[in-house]
């Protein structure tokens, strides 16, 4: 049987668990009370006058049972829990315990009952905090839902009236949708209707009054009223315009901000003389509609964490007075529990009734009254594991260990490593096949981490914003790098075999490539096999990246933009590979145009600069979304990678004395750059105040060392460039394309370590910010009437 202080730990909202009750802090509390009475219990048994006999459970139970009818009132007045208001409020109550004189002279007993109304106390007012911030938003949201549902009825009204008329000049444009622009990283559109013909004001009257009435100024509609007062509450306040704000997450919102951002500051224009804009569509609607449906779906996701919140505190402190009832022999909890019961955290009731209001509306408004397709976006199912999954894991391993054995072998009589008369395979073919190693590899370190992160309770699909039911799990990582690898080494074993056989080498050096073509129409198969939501993320993300800084950057983004950074030599592979197949040089042996051609140099050049330059870009994106110094800072690193990257391409190509001062410099310039960063800002180390030595204050591994070593093995492994300088004697017994994959091995096992520590520090800030659910952007904002 699980005990209950590992389940509540498996259970229990990670972002959230510091506001959880110390279920362990309580327990070694209750073990201190047994063990301040155990002296006292021999003393008891012999101060009888027959001592110890089979007899004394008999006594025991008869002079239990005799005191109970002695005393049938005092069970519930051994302790009494009241309630005080505090100072700031009225509506805020603490509870504090006062106990009987039964218990007043055992300081652990006192003890264990301050620590537990100080829990009680916490939870009450964190679940106050967060219910009230929960309405508030949920609020907000049925705010916004009106106004779009009025909207959308404006716009199925000037449709329907553009589709009635049959007069071209009354069709063409009977209402004006303008937009004024605003410096900013939003696309945003200030609602205005112009209505031309002024004998159709009384149509468009019944649909403008009620946007008048959610403070939608339609300032030059001709059906419009004169500004009124309102009053919200008790005060009154002015109709304020409604403005809608799509965020510039694709490429056209990016520019349209951008050009206004220049408007704005060069031409001067002030919005109200400014006739230009863009007029508000169905498509914005459809934006601001799904970022309004994307709102109530994190909107219930916190309403349900909220209720499993309250449900584990109530089992925890039930499950501890319990364990104090049998310490104590005595039925203290009762009261207690009244108490408990009576708290703010269980007796109210308004999650529970706005989460049944938050299924009809979404069931009514984004679910077209389908109850199974809203429960689809409400609770998506998590993913079961499958023992197929684990099975087909070990199968391919043992797989891949058997064909690597064979390969090692077939390669070891053929002497492909050792001799340099087989130019033509380490040419043409190894550069494929340690491509496919480097991507597998690079696939087994993010199994590692999944598998990490979730043992740790990190929380990665919240941080990566991954949908539960579609995202990875370790296992699925395993099976995809075991099934990857397994068809690249019987590839390679095929290949070798075709070779020794007498084959023509044009023929048999085509398999690398079409083996290529093969992953790559996986990659791209609209069929719903193979992880189909995975590969089309991966899609999406890699095209966020390429287009940057034109796409908003969230962290799955930068996140793979730094792995890219780590995969330089794959991407040197893949121009090797192009250039061999495209120019024909696995059938002509000609090396030249693919080793020392012009073009092949230049683009040595920008392949090793671009995934540090598409960093760059989007930090720099970062810093013109959140106007925050550090981001440019952050660019800077990557900025110092890129010049340090090409003087080490040049020093390769002119060993000069000039060069290498320059590679020098530049290279430990970059490298203690980066050290910093991946130390201090990256994993939020090296804080001189924590009481961690040179750590931080929260970590998640309870062994300090690991931290340390970790520190000098990033930065070991950060020096890897030193290869280049030293040239170590290594040539003459292993190949140079092997030393180089060694490394490039070396470097993507350093971007797997450097992964874990990164995640880890992102999920404690969300910790220390109780950050459990997404902060959806909403679409309608007010403005004043001036704009």
């Amino acid at each position: 049987m699980v005990k209950f202080s590992k389940e509540l730990e498996a259970q229990l909202i990670p972002e959230w668990s510091d506001a959880f009750v110390k279920y362990r802090e309580l327990k070694k509390q209750i073990k201190k009370i047994k063990l301040s009475r155990l002296p006292k219990q021999p003393q008891d048994m012999m101060g009888g006058d027959f001592g110890l006999s089979i007899f004394d459970p008999v006594r025991f139970f008869a002079m239990k049972i005799c005191n109970k009818f002695r005393n049938p009132g005092n069970e519930t007045d051994i302790i009494q829990v009241r309630s005080k208001s505090m100072e700031e409020g009225e509506d805020d109550q603490v509870y504090q315990t006062e106990l009987s004189q039964l218990f007043s002279q055992e300081d652990e007993v006192r003890i264990f009952f301050e620590k537990l109304d100080e829990e009680l106390n916490e939870v009450n007012q964190f679940y106050k905090k967060k219910e009230s911030d929960i309405v508030e938003r949920a609020e907000i949201l049925n705010k916004q839902l009106e106004i779009l549902l009025e909207l959308k009825q404006v716009l199925n009204h000037r449709i329907m009236r553009k589709n009635s008329t049959s007069s071209p000049s009354l069709g063409s444009s009977p209402f004006s949708w303008s937009s004024p622009i605003r410096p900013s990283n939003y696309s945003e559109s200030s609602i205005e209707l112009v209505e031309s013909p002024t004998d159709q004001a009384s149509e468009t009257e019944d649909v403008i009054i009620p946007l008048e009435r959610d403070h939608v100024d339609f300032a030059n509609s001709a059906g419009a009223r004169p500004t009124k007062t309102k009053k919200l509450g008790k005060r009154p306040y002015n109709k304020m315009g409604m403005k809608i704000d799509i965020p510039a997450a694709t490429p056209t919102r990016t520019i349209v901000a951008f050009t206004s951002l220049l408007w704005e500051d060069l031409v001067k224009n002030p919005k109200k003389e400014g006739g230009l804009g863009e007029s508000i569509n169905r498509k914005k609607v459809q934006c601001a509609e799904k970022m309004i449906r994307g709102a109530f779906v994190e909107l219930y996701r916190g309403l349900g964490l909220l209720k499993t919140f309250s449900s584990l505190n109530m089992v925890a402190f039930t499950k501890i007075l319990k364990k104090f009832d049998k310490v104590s022999n005595q039925h203290a909890s009762a009261n207690y529990l009244q108490a408990v019961k009576a708290s703010h955290f269980i007796s109210s009731d308004k999650v529970v009734r706005l989460m049944d209001e938050v299924e009809s509306i979404f069931i009514k408004h984004f679910a077209n009254n389908d109850r199974k397709r809203a429960m689809k976006f409400l609770r998506p199912q998590q993913q079961k594991a499958s023992h197929m999954v684990s099975f087909f894991v070990g199968l391919f391993t043992g797989c891949f260990v058997s064909l690597f054995t064979v390969y090692a072998i077939l390669a070891h009589l053929s002497g492909i490593f050792s001799s340099g008369t087989e130019r033509d395979y380490m040419e043409i073919v190894y550069p494929i096949f340690s491509m496919f190693a480097l991507l597998s590899l690079h696939l087994f370190m993010y199994g590692c981490n999944l598998f990490m992160w979730k043992s740790k309770r990190i929380n990665c699909n919240f941080i990566f914003e991954f949908s539960p039911n579609t995202a990875l799990t370790y296992r699925d990582a395993f099976l995809i790098c075991t099934t990857f690898m397994t068809i690249v080494i019987g590839a390679m074993v095929v290949h070798l075999l075709l070779r020794a056989s007498g084959f023509s080498p044009s023929q048999v050096d085509a398999i690398p490539g079409i083996l290529l073509l093969c992953f790559l129409a996986l990659l791209i198969c609209p069929l719903d096999i193979f992880y189909r939501p995975t590969r089309y993320c991966f899609i999406r993300v890699i095209r966020n990246i390429v287009c940057s800084p034109f796409y908003k950057v969230i962290l799955v983004d930068f996140f793979m933009a730094d792995q890219l950074t780590s995969q330089i030599p794959l991407l040197r592979h893949m121009e090797s590979t192009a250039c061999y197949f495209l120019a024909g040089t696995f059938r002509t042996h000609r090396y030249e145009t693919c080793r020392s051609g012009r073009l092949f140099m230049e683009l040595a050049y920008v392949i090793s600069f671009l995934p540090y330059y598409w960093r760059a870009m989007q930090c720099a994106r970062r810093w013109f979304d959140e106007c925050d110094v550090v981001h440019l800072a952050n660019m800077g690193k990557y900025v110092s990678a890129m010049v340090a990257a090409g003087a080490r391409l040049t020093y390769h190509r002119q060993h000069d004395h000039l060069w290498l001062a320059i590679f020098l410099v530049t290279s430990v310039v970059a490298t203690v750059y980066q050290c910093y960063w991946d130390f201090v800002m990256d994993w939020g180390l090296f804080n001189r105040n924590s009481k961690n030595l040179w750590l931080r204050d929260s970590i998640i591994l309870k062994n300090k060392s690991i931290y340390y070593i970790s520190i000098a093995l990033n930065a070991v492994l950060r020096l890897a460039w030193l290869e280049s300088v030293l040239r170590l004697k290594i040539d003459k017994v292993v190949d140079g394309h092997l030393l180089d994959f060694f490394l490039a091995s070396l470097e993507v096992i350093r971007r797997g370590h450097w992964n874990f520590y990164r995640l880890e520090n992102e999920h404690l800030n969300n910790v220390g910010k109780y950050r459990a659910v997404k902060e959806v952007p909403l679409p309608f904002h007010e403005m004043d009437s001036d704009g």
